[in-house]
């Protein structure tokens, strides 16, 4: 294995020396590292370097989809000849399986899955099994129990040119490895038989099916053709199927399985009718005797996960199966932002468990049901091999456990961090006004956060009143309205953006020239020292850049957000003297017109449309909504999601004939 790193440019700033410094700890047996970097300072770039030195498999890891679809475009155009997976929830919408013993409401699992997500979970597990020479972009889905890579390995099927594999016998396999039979059109996870050839279109692949030619029971040709045009796309003589689910069997495990799964029925059903439980017994006794009877039948049945732990012969308690279990035991994890990423992982378990204990309470599952769960903190840490936490704003945490921390401060570009200053919280709406003036006479734009919604929209309509365009931003707007909002404010249609929380990605505005910050000295979630430095940063892409909090007293959260970034401004100050650097904005990026990239839609209320430009309509925006999820643009996916449901809603239910 090998990794083969391109880059159309060399290290510069902190780069160099902090690749140096990594490889050096890591080559001389350290676990634990930590990469404190400033905002645009090219922490993806050193992450790659040191991916290339070390020649690890690597799990990269992000807190949510949006910047895990980043990490992954940059790490595809980093390692293009190289294996980059995928691998985050393959569900767009997902409502867990749930009882609320209090109203007596039982709420059935209801998930909508992404094709081309799933497609991509397989092709990160069929990677790493393939070739080590892998880079994998995770959200903490990867802490969630999956089925068994040894089960999954061994029930792979190999097969070469020259090979006697008769097709009734290849067929069998198939169905073991849980592929549909069909006889029209193939979709990720069918094959189809046709004469003297078998077709098998494996989940991993996008746009490739395997096309085995046969010469009575001998295989004759093996080649890689599109699903609907047949066309020829190479030639192979050898290749290996994976199974089309993460939670498959050998029938030897699955028979043990049904055995397992039955006799805890029978000393579950015991312990409810000891308790008088006599609706819960009756209630567990169909769903699992049903769930029973389909994975005798066909090896599957809905919720089959919550009967992972005898599908991967596991004892009670043991840790499940995860994605990090694929890569084998000598591999390195990347935790990007690790501030946010830490606490997920953290969190996952104690909530998962808890909402399944009421279930197995209620008859819904069994007790082996809450073996089917995400790792805990003290699980994820043991399988973690080599750790190197990546953030702006570190924690105590990735402090304590790496030790001395590697700094990447100096940008390239040369931009220094904003200027504070610390202005009486008692006049802070006039003061505010007073500087969004200023800024207003240049051409800055502003963001101002403030503590509740209601403040939010209040100062927004004070601003509007005074002659300044402004508006507001919080979580009541729906996604398609934030979106365009901040373009909005991009194209200059707008001066001040006022929220509660501006610290989501896509908010790194360049036009940005002042950061206001209210009731700074309020500590909270939203006024904490690393929540400061992070609101801060947002004035961080603009040479003209400032910031100013809003405080009667200096708390120990600003006082160390000020200075943190004044250490900041000076290293980097420092470092452009000496090589003679002027700082630049960040060249802007392409603006986009969220009503042009919908179809159909138009400013202000549409009017009646009849049913056939509806369905018209929703068709389009599928397709579009498609086209941005396989771009890996999942915030706008949404959407367009939104504007579907909006769309079908106001279609309303067809009329039968």
């Amino acid at each position: 294995m090998s990794f083969h790193l391109q880059a159309p440019f060399q290290p510069a700033g902190d780069q160099p020396g902090a690749i140096k410094t990594l490889i050096e700890r890591y080559k001389n047996g350290s676990k634990h590292e930590l990469l404190m970097g400033a905002t645009g300072s090219g922490k993806t770039f050193v992450m790659a370097h040191i991916i290339n030195e070390l020649q690890l498999p690597t799990l990269v890891m992000a807190h949510n989809k949006t910047l895990a679809g980043q990490l992954y475009g940059e790490f595809k155009q980093f390692f293009p000849e190289d294996k980059v997976g995928y691998f985050i929830s393959f569900y767009d919408y997902y409502q867990p399986e749930a009882y609320m013993p209090s109203s007596d409401t039982y709420i059935e699992k209801d998930a909508q899955r992404n094709d081309d997500i799933d497609r991509m979970r397989h092709f990160a597990t069929a990677s790493l099994l393939e070739s080590k020479a892998s880079i994998i972009i995770a959200s903490v889905s990867c802490i969630y129990g999956i089925g068994s890579p040894d089960a999954y390995q061994t029930l792979a099927l190999t097969v070469g040119v020259g090979q006697e594999f008769a097709i009734s016998k290849l067929t069998r396999r198939l169905v073991e490895m849980q592929y549909k039979r069909t006889k029209f059109d193939l979709n990720r996870g069918t094959f189809r038989v046709q004469g003297e050839s078998v077709e098998i279109f494996p989940p991993y692949e996008e746009n490739a099916v395997i096309k085995l030619l046969y010469f009575d029971d001998e295989i004759e040709e093996i080649s890689i053709v599109t699903p609907f045009e047949q066309k020829k796309l190479r030639s192979l003589t050898k290749i290996t199927v994976y199974p089309s689910s993460h939670y498959v069997a050998k029938k030897e495990t699955l028979k043990k399985a049904v055995t397992s799964i039955e006799a805890e029925l029978e000393d579950r059903l015991v312990e409810l009718t000891s308790q008088s439980k006599l609706v819960e017994e009756q209630r567990l006794r169909e769903r699992v005797t049903q769930d029973v009877a389909m994975i005798s039948n066909t090896g599957w049945c809905s919720g089959i996960e919550n009967y992972s732990r005898y599908l991967t012969e596991r004892e009670q308690g043991e840790a499940p199966p995860t994605l990090m279990d694929y890569f084998g035991k000598d591999f390195l994890t990347i935790i990007d932002e690790s501030h946010a990423t830490i606490p997920q992982v953290h969190g996952m378990y104690k909530g998962d468990r808890s909402r399944k204990t009421v279930l197995v309470d209620y008859g819904f599952r069994l007790p082996s049901a809450l073996d089917n769960r995400p790792l805990n903190f003290e699980e994820f840490e043991q399988r973690a091999d080599r750790l190197l936490f990546v953030s702006a704003t570190p924690r105590d945490y990735e402090k304590e456990k790496s030790g001395e921390t590697v700094e990447l401060i100096n940008r390239p570009t040369g931009l220094v961090d904003p200027e504070i200053e610390v202005k009486p919280a008692k006049n802070e709406i006039e003061l505010l006004y007073d500087e969004i003036q200023k800024e207003q006479k240049h051409g800055g734009k502003v963001l101002v956060t403030a503590l509740t919604k209601k403040m939010a929209e209040d100062l927004s309509d004070f601003l509007i009143e005074r002659s300044v365009r402004a508006k507001y931003l919080h979580s009541d707007i729906d996604a398609i309205d934030r979106l365009r909002i901040v373009m909005e404010l991009r194209k200059d249609m707008f001066d001040v953006l006022v929220g509660v929380n501006l610290l989501r990605e896509g908010l790194d505005i360049p036009e940005v020239t002042l950061v206001a910050i209210l009731d700074a000295d309020k500590e909270g979630f939203l006024r904490n020292t690393t929540s400061l430095i992070q609101t801060i940063g947002r004035a961080a892409r603009n040479v003209d850049g400032r910031v100013i909090l809003f405080a009667d007293k200096m708390t120990n959260s600003m006082k160390l957000a000020i200075d943190e970034t004044d250490r900041r401004r000076n290293i980097q100050k420092a470092y452009n003297k000496k090589h003679g650097i002027t700082p630049v904005t960040i060249s802007r990026k392409n603006i986009v017109d969220i009503d042009t990239l919908i179809p159909g839609k138009k400013e202000g209320k549409r009017g009646k449309q009849n049913r056939n430009e509806l369905v018209k309509q929703i068709k389009d925006l599928e397709t579009e909504m498609k086209k941005a999820s396989r771009e890996w643009n999942f915030e706008y996916a949404a959407v367009i999601r939104d504007k579907i449901i909006e769309y079908k809603a106001e279609l309303g239910p067809q009329k039968r004939r």
